[in-house]
């Protein structure tokens, strides 16, 4: 369009013809009229609808193909993002040829469905199991009834507030809830467990109720508020971890509160009515209205349980008579177990995340620097033919290549270290079942460099759990070195160093340089004297230059629209990439400007000669970077990361002093989380001490209730010691988990024996009151411990697709529980009867002032 004129009374749009209607028709356009003869494109370029030079190939299965990843921002369901992409495929495939085949691939949704799946059936089967336990030890299925009651109403109003805070259900969330499971149990297990201890004085049921709910309300409500306590670290948690683990405390959190809720309100109600029918037969049978019935196969199963209850409370209470006889050797031998067992840390290695196994692989090639995509094709095939050597057929899914980078694509937006046509990753997706991922990989690397001398293998995270684990880093170990442009080649030299250091330390893989500094370059030195002779300038050789081997949409942008579909297609002008095959070609450019008779040859106007560059160029804060990456392979990131600081610490002497030498990666994200985990394991308990404090209204008794820690912790260096699992944050969480169940259970004990030091009750001294503790509160120690540890169970043993997440922290929780309960049964009241020799302050404690 040209403008509008004003004609008669119209007013007519006026248009040029400067764009053709049909593609052909730009090979008519006159170029210039020379000796008599008008010369056109035709004459001198041929016209045809081409493509930009490749410098990018993907391939699936051998076959040539197209690659489109779609990324989700971090807000953003992976689930939905892709249930969304999957919904919109049925309309854009109606719109494309039916030979042309589309297919999901490497799709992440996947993992991530079969990871939920495997939490919710965690849940079930921990849910499952304390039931059953439940039933054993309350011999009653309108008690279990009561108690399974309140689990998926704690879960649901969990749901809701984490829905009102905008937290999405995922594998965090929901493993917090199957996590809670096992403690969802415990308010409304202590309440009707006691409810049927004052039946089973003689009392009626709702006098029974009131009294077992008032004993039992502000210990339970304290033993709640500690486990809750323990996880308010976990919500001021930064980095990954706290993005990670946050949701989880909040799930555990408010499933927690609801539980005691309704262990106030709900379970009294349902036990008024459910157990109206038991309170009158246990009644009958007190006035000897005994009626002889035939007892049911659990009803026998139930009794000889109850019997052997029964004997078990009789061995126990005279262990512990015992143990309160010799408290000093009891003291010591805790003690010393405790402390002893510190030793086994440095053997459990440490660790920011389980690996997990998602059955992919995603390794990154690289062929000597400057191999065109036509000769790194080739390379790719031969290390994919060596794949399928190593990995069965009937366990590969699908390999695909993706080698080079597009022309236009913004590599921000991109998570992969390629950088030009000389490297590229090959990923692979496994079907089920199939051996380890890690077999494969180890096999890999060890194998590649000896097959492919010439190539530069190494592994990326393939799932999605590790990926956002390194923040989108190719290896957990980043080892930056940085400085002044000035100081470069030194920070390089130092750089490779410490690459060549690392590939000797055990367990460290993958040890490289990530900047490719020697890529092949021809410079050519035009003489600006000669050309400004001839009438050119540096200007025209560089821009003759460009348009040849880049093409003219690299200065001028030229488009032609086609009407049939509307889409506007980029014309570019480029001397065809076969005739600049050779050197001699390439001396032979002709160097010319507009309206000049005849162009000069570029071999006139300058010198030719080879050198180096670097292909890609990163930089910190402003300085350049070099990045020396390395993996872990066959032992924990902890070990590594400390041969890694004395390596660090050796090489930051030789470097220049405006440069730096910073480790960054998963292993400072684990020092960090693990000294903010630690200051807030700290802080918890200190926060539950002075909870504790302010309900007892004693700074004794709290410290005594504290004294079953010490076995948690080493209950949990036992478990992962034994079970080869490493301390990682996850583990830290059952860490927390272990310690606020064991200072619940050990409230109950310590509340139970300050009541019987009461003169109405008897007014026992601390030995007698710690031993009628310890008879009477057996019972709810050992079913919230059971219902907490067969609740983590199914999580310990990470079977479940992305298992391996949260076996850590079941671990640690059934470790550190079992040998904490121990604690809580023995050494708490021995503790007591040591240290409460005198009655509780509100009669007369002088040691509590």
């Amino acid at each position: 369009p040209a403008g509008t004129a004003k004609i008669g009374t119209r007013e007519y749009d006026i248009a040029t013809n400067s764009s053709p209607e049909f593609l052909n028709e730009l090979n008519d356009i006159p170029i210039r009229y020379t000796n008599g003869a008008m010369v056109y494109v035709r004459d001198v370029a041929f016209v045809h609808d081409g493509f930009s030079p490749q410098t990018n190939l993907v391939r699936r299965d051998g076959r040539h193909s197209a690659l489109l990843p779609i990324l989700s921002n971090g807000s953003a369901s992976t689930l939905t993002v892709v249930d969304q992409a999957r919904k919109l495929m049925p309309k854009i495939l109606a719109g494309l040829p039916s030979s042309l085949k589309v297919d999901f691939l490497f799709d992440q949704s996947v993992f991530v469905r079969a990871a939920i799946t495997g939490v919710l059936h965690e849940g079930a089967i921990a849910g499952l199991l304390t039931a059953l336990m439940i039933l054993l030890f309350l011999r009653s299925w309108r008690s279990t009834l009561i108690v399974a009651t309140s689990i998926p109403l704690s879960i649901l109003t969990s749901v809701i507030v984490l829905r009102i805070l905008n937290q999405s259900l995922n594998v965090m969330t929901l493993g917090g809830m199957a996590l809670a499971v096992g403690i969802l149990v415990d308010d409304a297990t202590v309440e009707i467990e006691n409810n049927h201890r004052h039946m089973d004085l003689g009392k009626p049921l709702r006098q029974a109720i009131l009294d077992g709910a008032a004993e039992v309300a502000t210990p339970a409500f304290v033993a709640t508020l500690s486990i809750c306590i323990v996880f308010v670290p976990i919500l001021f948690l930064g980095g990954v971890g706290g993005a990670l683990f946050a949701p989880l405390a909040m799930s555990v959190v408010f499933a927690m509160l609801a539980s005691y809720f309704l262990s106030r309100t709900l379970v009294p109600t349902m036990v008024l009515y459910l157990l109206a029918p038991e309170a009158r037969a246990r009644h009958g049978r007190d006035a000897g209205h005994d009626a002889p019935i035939r007892r049911s196969l659990f009803g026998r199963i139930s009794d000889s349980f109850e019997a052997g209850f029964v004997r078990l409370t009789g061995a126990y209470a005279g262990t512990l008579d015992w143990a309160l006889e010799h408290k000093t050797v009891v003291i010591v031998v805790f003690l010393a177990f405790a402390f002893s067992s510190l030793s086994l840390y440095p053997f459990v290695g440490r660790d920011f995340f389980p690996t997990v196994d998602a059955g992919q692989l995603r390794l990154h090639v690289r062929a000597p620097a400057g191999t065109r995509i036509e000769e790194t094709e080739k390379y790719f095939q031969r290390v994919e033919d060596y794949i399928r050597q190593v990995i069965p057929a009937k366990e590969i899914g699908v390999i695909v290549d993706n080698i080079g980078v597009p022309n236009a694509i913004n590599l921000a937006l991109s998570d992969s270290v390629t950088v030009g046509t000389a490297d590229g990753e090959i990923l692979v997706s496994l079907k089920q079942p199939h051996r380890p991922t890690a077999d494969y990989l180890k096999s890999l690397r060890e194998q590649l460099p000896r097959r492919f001398p010439d190539l530069e293998v190494f592994a990326q995270p393939a799932d999605i759990v590790n990926q956002i684990l390194n923040f989108g880093l190719p290896a957990p170990i980043d080892i930056q070195v940085t400085g002044p442009l000035a100081e470069s080649e030194k920070n390089l030299q130092v750089a490779r160093q410490i690459a060549a250091e690392l590939r000797s330390v055990p367990g460290a893989v993958d040890a490289h340089v990530q900047q490719i500094v020697d890529a092949p370059r021809i410079m050519v030195d035009s003489d600006r004297a000669l050309a400004q002779q001839v009438g050119l300038t540096q200007r025209d050789v560089a821009g003759s230059l460009l348009i040849s081997l880049t093409g003219s949409g690299a200065t001028t942008t030229n488009f032609w629209l086609n009407n049939k579909n509307g889409v506007s297609y980029q014309v570019v002008v480029q001397t065809p990439q076969y005739r600049v095959a050779s050197l001699d070609e390439l001396h032979r450019t002709p160097v010319a400007i507009a309206g000049q008779s005849s162009p000069q040859l570029l071999t006139n106007l300058a010198d030719f000669r080879r050198t180096i560059t670097p292909l890609s160029l990163n930089h910190y804060n402003v300085q350049p970077v070099f990045d020396v990456f390395a993996g872990v392979q066959g032992t924990d990131l902890g070990s590594v990361s400390s041969r890694v600081d004395q390596i660090v610490a050796r090489y930051k002497e030789q470097i220049g002093k405006a440069s730096s030498i910073v480790v960054r990666g998963q292993v400072q994200s684990m020092n960090q989380a693990f000294l903010q985990m630690g200051l807030g394991i700290c802080f918890a308990v200190l926060l539950v001490y002075f909870l504790m404090v302010v309900n007892f209204q004693s700074w004794m008794d709290p410290l005594i209730i504290l004294m079953a820690l010490p076995g948690a912790l080493a209950g949990i260096l036992w478990a992962l010691f034994v079970t080869g699992t490493t301390i990682s944050v996850p583990a830290l969480m059952g860490c927390i988990m272990a310690i606020g169940v064991a200072t619940s259970n050990s409230i109950l004990m310590i509340t139970f024996a300050n009541e019987q030091r009461h003169p109405e009750l008897g007014g026992h001294d601390a030995r007698a009151a710690a031993l009628m503790a310890g008879r009477t509160r057996l019972r709810p120690v050992i079913m919230t411990a059971l219902a907490m540890l067969l609740g983590m169970l199914p999580m310990s043993l990470g079977l479940g697709e992305g298992g391996e997440q949260n076996a850590p922290l079941g671990r640690a929780v059934v470790g550190g529980l079992m040998i904490a309960t121990f604690y809580t049964l023995f050494f708490v009241p021995v503790t007591y009867s040591l240290l409460r020799r005198k009655p509780p302050k509100d009669l007369g404690d002088e040691d509590n002032k």
